[in-house]
């Protein structure tokens, strides 16, 4: 009886239409996988307006909260289609990259305002459709030596854990005569201090634990309990962010202080 019952559930039009078992997988693995790629990608949600808050030209901002909501609805835009249609599990949205080059380097052109960098994405975006429906990027992409691809990837990966690292008070800015963003130092003047470090440290070691011993959704379990072990933290001892727009606390959260009220969302510094 349960060998038919799975068989039923395999053969279910689900399963065939997105082909879940010919992948060898299954539902729970399917659903333990979504909720890990959403949390492991949700930074993108606060960190991609926190890349492009600057000011154009003319002085004017594109505003934090837009800049979420347009991230986040693109997101799940993309990563319906590409669920429902393509028929492939790849959750999809903003890069880093893109939007750094704009608010560093494209931004710093004299005379450009938001509305004309935005137009130079959009252009971006659809020369780039071309080159995919003409061939041409696979052509190139195939072209590209292995090592690169590599080095491509890491590096990605690197700028990352750089941020995860920032964020963890780990890695803080050292101020210098230039106003530049480098160089870094290690913690507080040398030190590891706050709270946050320690929650940092104590969500690596349990994910890594986790993985080690093989337990499922060992990404997500880690990520659910330092967010948890946050949100205790913060209610019961108000360490609040590193900035709230007048004061630094160099021992607070430095992206998102995990603070809750009548079970709303997290407020940004």
């Amino acid at each position: 009886m349960l060998n038919q019952g799975s068989q039923l559930k395999q053969g279910s039009a689900i399963d065939r239409y997105f082909k879940i078992s010919e992948r060898g997988s299954n539902y729970s693995r399917e659903i333990r996988g979504g909720f890990a790629t959403f949390f492991a990608m949700s930074y993108i949600v606060v960190l991609n307006p926190l890349i492009l808050s600057g000011t154009d030209s003319s002085g004017n901002s594109l505003g934090f909260t837009a800049v979420a909501a347009t991230t986040a609805f693109v997101a799940g835009i993309l990563t319906i289609l590409m669920g429902a249609w393509a028929k492939h599990p790849f959750a999809v949205a903003t890069g880093l990259g893109v939007n750094a080059f704009v608010a560093v380097t494209v931004a710093s052109h004299p005379g450009l305002t938001w509305p004309d960098m935005m137009g130079l994405v959009v252009l971006s975006g659809l020369t780039m459709l071309i080159l995919v429906l003409t061939g041409f990027r696979t052509a190139v992409f195939k072209a590209v030596p292995e090592s690169l691809k590599t080095a491509i990837v890491v590096g990605i990966g690197l700028f990352i854990a750089l941020i995860g690292l920032v964020n963890a008070g780990f890695v803080r800015r050292i101020p210098d005569a230039a106003g530049t963003t480098v160089p870094l130092g290690l913690g507080v003047d040398g030190k590891l201090l706050g709270w946050p470090t320690l929650v940092f440290v104590v969500g690596l070691i349990l994910t890594i634990a986790l993985v080690v011993r093989k337990v499922r959704g060992a990404i997500l379990i880690g990520i659910v309990a330092s967010t948890a072990l946050a949100a205790i933290l913060e209610f019961t001892l108000h360490i609040g962010p590193s900035f709230d727009g007048k004061n630094v606390n160099p021992r607070g959260w430095s992206l998102v202080a995990p603070k809750f009220s009548e079970w709303g969302a997290p407020t940004c510094p």
